[in-house]
């Protein structure tokens, strides 16, 4: 069924400009965003279809131009709009980050980070860089590995924390397994980074591990 079929009560548009966007399932929102589907194959469909290859809107925030790319039914401008949206979620989360001290509000940090590396079907080991009132300088993906390891190198991370003048950095990593609990290597990785980055009087404030819905700070487990 399209968009124009459906009672207009029940139209997506209409739906959220009523009722408010919380009140659209997730294959309404992103029937909504790609507007039409395909001979044979509703908007809907097509919309639940996307969802499912990627995993949900987690795995779709993680799509690259290339993935979407062998999707029937999204063309270069259905491509192009859903990079553009998931990106300003992510610029959203990172704005406040790069105003305020991260400390002010660790829940957005949490978030920021299952935004970026939650979903990924392999383990990537990423360092926020903080200036020396903690506010964001950037987030840099450094090293990215297999499902059962990633290899880091603490000299990459102190060049890059002495390139962007860093007062202070969080750690973070996903688990693809999808459980967030931090590892005993995790617990060695986090203690040979902090040492270290002593060593150029940059601090470890954190150690955040992404697994499936759930991030986990060591800091607050005592891990640090």
């Amino acid at each position: 069924m399209s968009l124009k079929d459906l009672p207009a009560d029940q139209r997506p548009r209409e739906k959220l400009l009523q009722r408010g966007a919380a009140a659209l399932a997730d294959t309404e929102l992103l029937a909504l965003l790609l507007r039409t589907g395909l001979p044979g194959q509703g908007v809907f469909a097509l919309a639940q279809a996307l969802l499912d290859r990627c995993g949900g809107f987690a795995g779709l925030l993680q799509a690259r131009a290339e993935d979407l790319a062998p999707v029937k039914g999204l063309g270069p401008a259905k491509r192009a709009e859903i990079l553009a949206v998931m990106e300003i979620a992510r610029r959203a989360l990172a704005q406040p980050l790069r105003q305020a001290p991260v400390f002010d509000a660790p829940q957005r940090v949490k978030d920021y980070l299952a935004l970026q590396l939650g979903g990924l079907g392999y383990e990537v080991f990423a360092v926020l860089f903080l200036d020396h009132q903690h506010r964001l300088l950037e987030l840099e993906e450094m090293f990215r590995g297999t499902l059962a390891q990633t290899s880091v190198y603490p000299r990459e991370v102190v060049r890059r924390a002495m390139a962007l003048n860093a007062g202070a950095v969080i750690l973070a990593h996903n688990h693809p397994s999808g459980l967030a609990e931090p590892s005993r290597a995790d617990e060695f990785l986090t203690q040979t980074l902090k040492s270290a980055l002593a060593l150029v009087d940059v601090r470890v404030l954190d150690h955040l591990v992404v697994g499936c819905g759930q991030v986990v700070s060591m800091a607050e487990r005592g891990l640090l």
